[in-house]
């Protein structure tokens, strides 16, 4: 591997949605030290999620080279001899990270010098934490995006026995953007005061509920004809995103009537809050981009504070609200401590979040001799959970190729290169069009 003194610094980035290439991309740039020359390159996992090119052009993210794989080509990319990396960023789901782990650690065996491994989360960690994170062990960071989840992520570890030493606190890589500024007139010449509800794929999952908010929504925006009330969507019908959704608002406004001061967007997240005067969510992170920004923002209340929602998360930030008061006028204030905790950096002190984490891989960089990946999952500590995890990524107990894995020792031909896309197509086709009808048909 060549030497990290130099200025220049090879990054390759996994990731498994849109979402996850956007915290992967961004934390790779964020975290690298001071003065690199970052040649960036993305590798887009595939499977029900992969991202389209609509989807990677509105992340905003340029890569020197992207190429969808799966694990195992992955892993053969990354075990040749001839191409090496210095970082190595892992952002997929648990499951994943913990198989590409194991695989490298199989394809790193008996080196001295080898990249280093990042992961972490893509944004609030309010569900599985025990689970999600025990599958992020073993790599040589492992990111919390607020002092909050550094502290949880510590106990955990060390509350299984697990090392610790990896958790590193850091801030979410996609906040930015000028603060806002709703005193300024100059701030928003002749543009209206905008209200933006930033929709979730799989947040709320009912029809009862996603009709409910949007109801609500187009009646916000009645009540209040000088306002632009806008509800920015993730992804248009048959994308996926992270998470799975079966309903599209797209669909659902389709049966209502709304007025003319309401509209559906798209777009970069931070674009839509450059001319947000109101966020409104359930438990996006949006919110903290907001929050971030200085933005009025709202956690809404109407469904109840639940964590199958995720607005739990947001107990004692102040922001929590209703429809109710949101047309009566109400603006929340949101509580300093509990911002700060969350690493939303409002102070100005974003800049800075990231230094403890530059700093820890140029001493990493530097070593003359890292030790072997070691996840805490191994046949010893987990025999009846973790071959199953490796087996989903044709990965045996050992972290090697299963027998007869697909592509496991070559490129994939053309042919099967076009089965997977056309394979792929008819998934997700499934997942969006078939399956919430054969669920509907169930509930007669």
């Amino acid at each position: 591997m060549p030497a990290s003194t130099s200025k220049s610094l090879r990054v390759a980035v996994l990731a498994d949605s849109d979402t996850r290439w956007k915290w992967g991309s961004l934390t790779a740039n964020r975290v690298s030290p001071a003065g690199s020359d970052i040649r960036l390159d993305g590798f887009l996992l595939r499977g029900r999620a992969t991202p389209t090119a609509r989807q990677l052009e509105e992340v905003g993210v340029r890569a020197d080279s992207l190429r969808e794989v799966t694990a195992l080509e992955f892993l053969r990319e990354l075990g040749r001899e001839d191409r090496v990396y210095d970082v190595v960023v892992l952002a997929l789901v648990g499951g994943a990270v913990q198989a590409v782990l194991h695989g490298l650690s199989r394809a790193w065996e008996g080196q001295a010098k080898r990249p280093l491994v990042v992961t972490g989360y893509v944004g609030v960690v309010y569900e599985k934490l025990a689970d999600g994170l025990l599958l992020r062990h073993g790599a040589d960071l492992v990111l919390a995006n607020s002092r909050q989840d550094a502290d949880r992520f510590r106990a955990v570890y060390e509350g299984v026995g697990a090392d610790a030493g990896s958790v590193t606190e850091v801030a979410l890589p996609f906040l930015g953007g000028a603060a806002y500024a709703e005193h300024d007139p100059s701030a928003r010449p002749g543009r209206p005061y905008t209200v933006v509800f930033a929709a979730q794929p799989s947040v709320p999952e009912s029809r009862k509920d996603r009709t409910y908010l949007l109801d609500r929504l187009i009646g916000h925006a009645r009540l209040h004809p000088d306002r632009e009330v806008l509800l920015k969507l993730r992804s248009k019908p048959g994308e996926h995103t992270t998470h799975i959704e079966e309903l599209p608002y797209q669909k659902l406004v389709q049966k209502a009537d709304p007025p003319a001061n309401f509209r559906l967007v798209y777009g970069h997240m931070g674009e839509v809050l450059d001319r947000t005067d109101l966020l409104v969510t359930i438990s996006s992170t949006a919110a903290l981009e907001s929050l971030h920004r200085r933005i009025p923002t709202v956690v809404l209340s109407d469904l109840g504070v639940r964590e199958a929602l995720g607005n739990h998360h947001f107990v004692g930030s102040g922001c929590l609200a209703s429809w109710d008061q949101l047309d009566a006028g109400h603006r929340p204030v949101p509580d300093p401590g509990w911002v700060a905790r969350q690493g939303v950096a409002a102070d100005g002190s974003y800049e800075t979040a990231f230094d403890a984490a530059r700093l820890r891989i140029t001493e990493l960089l530097a070593a003359d001799e890292l030790p072997p990946l070691a996840p805490y999952y191994t046949p010893v500590t987990a025999p009846g959970y973790l071959p199953g995890i490796l087996a989903r990524h044709h990965l045996g107990p050992d972290g090697s190729p299963l027998p007869g894995a697909p592509a496991a020792d070559r490129e994939p031909s053309p042919v099967r290169q076009f089965v997977r896309r056309a394979a792929r197509g008819a998934y997700r086709h499934g997942v969006q069009r078939v399956a919430p009808v054969i669920r509907r048909m169930g509930e007669l």
